[in-house]
């Protein structure tokens, strides 16, 4: 009797040791159904949940409002990156903490995807004036990083995530491409916004608080007066700023445009010594609260864009 029972003993041991190998296989299992993606930039976020769809887990390092030309990330960011499957970045030169992370993780297995670099990068021209050589001055070039706001360039960007998620999870590639050309649909409907925008507007200038939008003037003819340079840190002299607002009253611009996760105190100024109406607009790096709130998009940020240039560019 006493070995019958132990025997059922060691068989009930078995069964339960069996049953919890096979719940830790399924939960591997269920941990590889989806892909762990982290991302810097909003519109990359959004295009690789949007092409991913059920396939993909995606989540921003970015927190709301943040400004990506100046964010760090901490160490414990770092160590969920670690044990992501990919990091998607713009790879235009615009996170400049990506050379620590490519330095710190260089031994993981999470792949690093710099979605932009492909696309043919514009340089902006920007006047330093040293106030102690007032009769000099010299220019220096530097590469606009804020591609996205181009959907034709998003199209790019897109199609790089696509590659990307194929060669992660080649099993649903059909799924990564059906989403992908439905997404490149969008932007090229978006594309289109744009071109009759400028079509029935009265100028063709804006006066923004930030040079984020230069990739419009190339493919729109939109031109931007800035205020400040490339990154909102980059304030202007006291000779450029004069300078913007000869530019802005010659051309009788009657709005200065600030922007959604960015409090400038120089813009703040020039709208007074201009008398101009405040308007915003959305330079899509980073959601805000009020955007998570709110369940926005790429596109219904962009569609909110098109709007703001409308009045301002009328």
């Amino acid at each position: 009797m006493k070995s019958k029972i132990l025997f059922l003993a060691v068989i009930f041991t078995i069964i339960l040791i069996s049953a919890g190998c096979s719940s830790k296989e399924n939960q591997n299992t269920k941990s590889k159904e989806t892909l762990t993606i982290y991302t810097t930039i909003f519109p990359i976020e959004d295009f690789t949940a949007k092409i991913g769809g059920e396939h993909v887990n995606v989540e921003s390092i970015l927190p709301p409002g943040a400004d990506a030309h100046t964010f760090e990330p901490s160490a414990k960011t770092m160590t969920k990156i670690a044990d992501a499957d990919a990091l998607i970045y713009t790879g235009v030169g615009l996170e400049g903490f990506v050379d620590a992370v490519k330095e710190t993780l260089k031994d993981e297995h999470v792949t690093l995807i710099p979605a932009g670099e492909k696309i043919d990068l514009e340089e902006t021209h920007d006047h330093d004036h040293d106030d102690e050589k007032q009769n000099e001055s010299h220019t220096h070039n530097d590469v606009d990083p804020h591609v996205w706001i181009d959907p034709i360039h998003s199209i790019t960007l897109a199609k790089e995530i696509k590659d990307s998620l194929v060669k992660l999870k080649p099993e649903q590639s059909d799924d990564f491409e059906k989403n992908y050309q439905m997404l490149k649909q969008q932007l090229e409907v978006l594309d289109e916004e744009f071109r009759n925008l400028v079509r029935a507007t009265a100028t063709n200038e804006i006066l923004v608080s930030h040079a984020a939008y230069g990739y419009w003037e190339k493919r729109y003819g939109i031109h931007q007066i800035s205020v400040s340079g490339l990154s909102p840190t980059q304030e202007p002299s006291q000779k450029q700023l004069q300078e913007v607002i000869e530019t802005a009253k010659e051309h009788k611009v009657k709005y200065v445009i600030f922007e959604q996760n960015l409090t400038s105190s120089i813009a703040e100024m020039v709208q007074t010594e201009l008398g101009a109406e405040a308007l915003t607009l959305h330079n899509l790096e980073a959601l805000t609260d009020k955007d998570i709130k709110n369940k926005e998009d790429y596109f219904s940020l962009m569609n909110k864009n098109v709007e703001t240039l409308k009045k301002a560019m009328n």
